[in-house]
């Protein structure tokens, strides 16, 4: 009898002991997850292995440059969506797999081609939506009625990039350079970044000695010099080109990310394809806006804000668009959780489906005005056939990149000895979505905060506004 209590004793011990462990090893695991998550700066996003060796930093800038001045900052502490990551290694072999896949001739569009006073060939609305069901038609318009003037040499180093681009455009010295980090041991060696500019930013880069005749590369960027004069007036426009006809600058590329300038990339571009679109098995992912549910919402943002200074077209543009069947968001939309997208932030899978809609979007940017968030809801509401989206949430966009204020130029005209010489400032401002400027008030107050008045040409904020972030 005491031989048999002793061994019950021990194994229960013994068990309790393994039990005990198995609770400290499950303990220790937990906390390790909390403080990894809650100490990093992606809280909505999670690596299975997030010590892989990452880059460290890509290019130094001279400190007049700026680059990380006027960032907006964000107060999202919880995610309701969480990103998971794949091992880095894992998802460069499969991103590397799928990118060496031949598509079937079924599943390309073939691209109307002639000659015409604008790139995109300017299309009646009417003839532009006859393109919407593409089992109706052999060709679509997507732009290139003119040629697209880059030099030679930029054009064949486009058409060598195969896989993987991101790009990114500024136009007008609009915004700053700013490097992509959280970039992986061996994403510069299977992805391109390309950055397109105009005249103007060119100079800028020039004063601040980023570039030279003989250096066209600033960090990870590529950078290509547009010459704008031979496109459109607009700056907004030109920058909509390399924006939604990515898939015809580079057509051997098989998946591309559009990176806003405002924005600084903060995950591995590879990681982002792959947990937003590849592991989805969509064609597109896109963030959610903020704030607005309906087209008609951005509509007069759009108009309160003053980014568009035309009031009719736009008018004529949403009254056009109902004509033809666009409607308010509601449940039917579904699997569409939204008709207003963020797009500052576009990561697609080339084929069919999605060089449509970049197509069908150009098309409409250049019939009414370059604010795509109008026309979005209306394209991917009317296309055939239908395009299979991600519109993930809010906070795991404010967790992928880091937004800033775009700058502004002030030109400043003086008459000297019978000839006019130009010289510009720079200075920052913000219009964003994100945010909200309000006048300094002595006592709290229960009214809606003002919205100040910005003329089309936008004044420079002074230190008597307060920036304050929405939540």
């Amino acid at each position: 009898m005491i031989m048999g209590k002793s061994t019950t004793c021990r194994r229960g011990l013994f068990f309790e002991s393994k039990l005990l462990c198995f609770s400290l090893l499950y303990l220790l695991t937990s906390l390790f997850l909390a403080l990894y998550t809650s100490l990093s700066n992606t809280k909505c996003l999670f690596r299975s292995s997030p010590f892989e060796p990452l880059h460290t930093s890509l290019f130094t800038y001279p400190s007049s440059y700026g680059q990380h001045k006027y960032a907006i900052s964000t107060l999202r502490s919880t995610c309701s969506s969480p990103v998971f990551f794949s091992d880095y290694l894992n998802v460069l072999k499969e991103i590397q797999d799928l990118s060496t896949q031949d598509y079937s001739p079924i599943s390309s569009l073939k691209y109307m081609q002639r000659k015409a006073e604008t790139f995109g060939g300017k299309f009646s609305a009417q003839k532009r939506f006859s393109f919407f069901d593409q089992s109706n038609v052999t060709e679509i318009p997507c732009g290139f009625f003119k040629d697209f003037p880059i030099s030679d040499y930029d054009r064949n180093e486009m058409e060598n990039c195969r896989g993987v681009v991101v790009v990114s455009a500024i136009f007008n010295d609009h915004d700053k350079i700013r490097q992509p980090k959280g970039l992986g041991s061996k994403t510069l060696d299977n992805v391109c970044f390309y950055m397109f500019i105009d005249d103007v930013t060119h100079k800028g880069l020039k004063y601040h000695k980023l570039v030279s005749e003989n250096n066209n590369r600033i960090g990870a960027w590529r950078i290509v010099k547009v010459l704008s004069k031979d496109l459109y007036e607009n700056p907004a426009m030109n920058g909509v080109i390399a924006k939604y006809l990515i898939h015809r600058l580079f057509p051997n590329v098989k998946f591309s990310i559009w990176v806003d300038a405002k924005l600084q990339l903060m995950v591995d571009p590879l990681l982002l394809i792959h947990g937003l679109v590849v592991s989805k098995n969509v064609d597109m992912a896109i963030s959610k806006h903020p704030f607005y549910i309906h087209t008609m919402e951005e509509a007069m943002a759009t108009l309160r804000w003053k980014k568009w200074w035309d009031v009719i077209g736009l008018r004529t543009q949403i009254e056009t668009y109902c004509e033809f069947g666009l409607q308010p968001w509601s449940s039917n939309k579904l699997p569409y959780p939204s008709d207003v997208p963020d797009s500052a932030l576009i990561i697609r899978k080339h084929g069919l489906k999605s060089n449509l809609f970049s197509c069908l979007m150009f098309n409409e940017l250049e019939g009414f005005n370059p604010r795509d968030q109008v026309a979005f809801a209306f394209v991917r509401d009317q296309m055939r056939p239908k395009l299979e989206m991600n519109m993930f949430e809010v906070e795991v966009f404010e967790q992928i990149a880091v937004e800033y204020r775009h700058n502004i130029i002030k030109y400043h005209t003086k008459r000297k000895k019978g000839h006019y010489e130009h010289s510009y400032q720079v200075e920052t401002h913000e219009i964003s979505s994100r945010i909200v400027l309000r006048k300094q008030a002595p006592k709290p107050s229960t009214k809606p905060p003002e919205q100040p008045y910005l003329e089309n040409k936008a004044r420079p904020i002074r230190a008597k506004l307060q920036v304050s972030v929405l939540t």
